[in-house]
């Protein structure tokens, strides 16, 4: 793709302690793409993300997000930047309402388009808006991770994360969650960096994407050349859906 990334990761290493989980990262994501990570439990998918946002930082190379060094920068700051993340594990308010849940992801900014964006996430997910009242803690694991993407969405990102979208849910909840990240994209052109263990979902999404092997990214390509690399294929997706 032509011109400068919105983001771009070079030489990241990463560190907890004296254990680097990211060994010399280079990653690129342009503006309108959908841009996945794959690799095993454990390849540093995750550690990746949280150091996009910042915590923990990088100790060697750069975070550049629209052309701006962020590795330095604390991640308040970050997601002021309008980056926004749906970590692993949904992380949402269980004691708030789905509705205050959504007012939590809302910046100061954008609170003029609080109502008109509130009705987008409704229109994306319809359950939210039948389980607007209820406290995010009592959903479905399905509902909840449609709230964590909901609430990211709140604060009109530039660039969304998604860290581990389809982790222990149903096959029909993945394909709706999926479904609606490609209507994001499509539709808004909004620019997405998935973080995902289901291989064969998220290169069926992305268009482009990266496979980390043991903190270090080890290939690239389109989603379709991955979907029908044999090493990609025989590593990740024997056994799943073809």
């Amino acid at each position: 793709m032509a011109g400068e990334p919105l983001l771009k990761v070079s030489g990241v290493e990463t560190y907890y302690g004296n254990i680097r989980a990211l060994a010399g990262v280079d990653v690129d994501v342009h503006k309108g793409e959908i841009v996945s990570l794959i690799g095993a439990n454990g390849a540093g998918k995750s550690t990746l993300m949280m150091t996009i946002c910042g915590s923990p930082q990088a100790r060697h190379g750069n975070v550049i997000f629209e052309g701006r060094d962020i590795t330095r920068m604390p991640t308040h700051e970050i997601a002021r930047l309008r980056i926004a993340q749906s970590p692993e594990g949904r992380r949402i308010f269980p004691r708030m309402t789905v509705y205050e849940n959504l007012q939590m992801g809302a910046g100061l900014d954008n609170l003029k388009f609080f109502n008109e964006d509130v009705e987008k996430i409704f229109a994306l997910f319809p359950r939210l808006r039948e389980r607007q009242s209820q406290r995010g803690g009592t959903l479905s694991g399905g509902e909840q991770q449609m709230l964590s993407i909901g609430r990211a969405l709140m604060a009109r990102p530039k660039l969304l994360l998604l860290d581990e979208p389809s982790l222990g849910l149903a096959p029909l909840i993945v394909k709706q969650i999926f479904e609606a990240i490609k209507q994001l994209n499509e539709k808004e052109g909004l620019t997405v960096f998935l973080v995902e263990q289901n291989a064969f979902a998220a290169l069926k999404l992305s268009h482009r994407a990266y496979v980390m092997v043991n903190g270090q990214v080890t290939m690239s390509g389109s989603g379709k050349d991955l979907l029908s690399n044999p090493e990609v294929r025989a590593a990740y997706l024997e056994g799943g859906r073809h």
